[in-house]
């Protein structure tokens, strides 16, 4: 895959605080790249500096190969970029912003009413096309924002919080969006939504204090919790003694977690001992010795136990 982003040792300092770190990163064509991180991480600062709109004081960041600093004209020309709040003028209408924005563009004439009209369609915007952006809900500015980046079809997107104040069918509509673009571009989503890297991102980084802590798939981070692989079930409380006796002298378990007692049940977790176990052989043991079982899945891990671990080394994580 062509690097159509790449940033290296990219450092920003604010006074007495060091924003970020270091930060390095590729993305390819046909990436969706997750940028995730608590407030404050430096995700928001990282963006503006892949883009140009701040200078960093250290490092260097490069669009399609194209030096972001040393040539910031043809860099921009050559990625869309939806900042935080996506911000616009709040006196225009969709129409005359987007016309306006495909002006400085360099479009004229037909061109501008042709790309106005493709992002338009593909934001959603019709339904208030010519109403006044100031008057605009936050999803339809958002739209508005994510209009602009995409009016000239650019090979990179970077969207520093694009579905931020969406409702639920606004937010399905941004995502497939994404996912219908990304097969042709490199995109960065900065996002605190772990639902989103998910849903579209098919990669994710996350940064903690200016650093990047974590580089992976979703499956990828979720493998990092200890109970990714392990095997959770529902027992009758009375027959609870019974199962954990039966999981804890199985070869395969490494132990056996008792997570709440619903209703009069149990529910326990078999952490295996080598990463991974099945379902159905936990069921058959289990089974063997007439115990029933209401509830048995396999546990894949969650994104906000992992994103946790690893930004809050007061809680197990590290910072390293």
């Amino acid at each position: 895959m062509t690097d159509l982003i790449e940033a290296v040792g990219l450092e920003k300092r604010f006074g007495e605080i060091k924003a970020v770190d270091g930060i390095s990163l590729k993305v390819a064509k046909g990436e969706v790249l997750g940028f995730l991180g608590p407030n404050g991480a430096g995700k928001s600062t990282t963006m503006k500096m892949i883009t140009g709109f701040l200078e960093p004081d250290a490092g260097k960041a490069a669009i399609c190969g194209v030096d972001v600093f040393g040539s910031p004209k043809q860099a921009k020309a050559l990625f869309g970029y939806v900042p935080e709040g996506a911000p616009s003028y709040a006196e225009m209408t969709p129409r005359t912003f987007l016309s306006f924005v495909a002006e400085i563009r360099g479009y004229r004439g037909a061109e501008i009413v042709t790309r106005v009209k493709h992002a338009v369609e593909r934001a959603g915007l019709g339904p208030v096309f010519d109403q006044v952006i100031d008057t605009l809900s936050k999803g339809y500015k958002r739209r508005v924002g994510l209009a602009q980046a995409i009016l000239h079809d650019p090979p990179v997107l970077v969207m520093d919080e694009p579905t931020d104040g969406l409702d639920p069918n606004q937010k399905h509509h941004v995502r497939e969006l994404i996912s219908d673009m990304s097969a042709e571009k490199a995109i960065i989503i900065s996002t605190h939504i772990l639902e989103e890297v998910e849903a579209v991102c098919s990669r994710a980084i996350v940064i903690n204090r200016g650093r990047i802590v974590a580089d992976g798939t979703a499956e990828d981070l979720m493998q990092r919790m200890h109970y990714h692989g392990a095997v959770s079930l529902k027992v009758a409380a009375d027959r609870a003694d019974a199962a954990i006796k039966v999981l804890s002298s199985a070869s395969n378990v490494q132990s056996v977690e008792t997570l709440g007692k619903p209703n009069g049940h149990l529910l326990l977790r078999a952490i295996p001992r080598h990463k991974e176990m099945a379902a159905a052989e936990v069921a058959a043991l289990l089974r063997a010795q007439n115990i029933p079982v209401d509830e048995l899945y396999v546990e894949r891990g969650r994104l906000d136990d992992v994103f946790r671990k690893i930004t809050m080394p007061e809680d197990g994580g590290s910072n390293a």
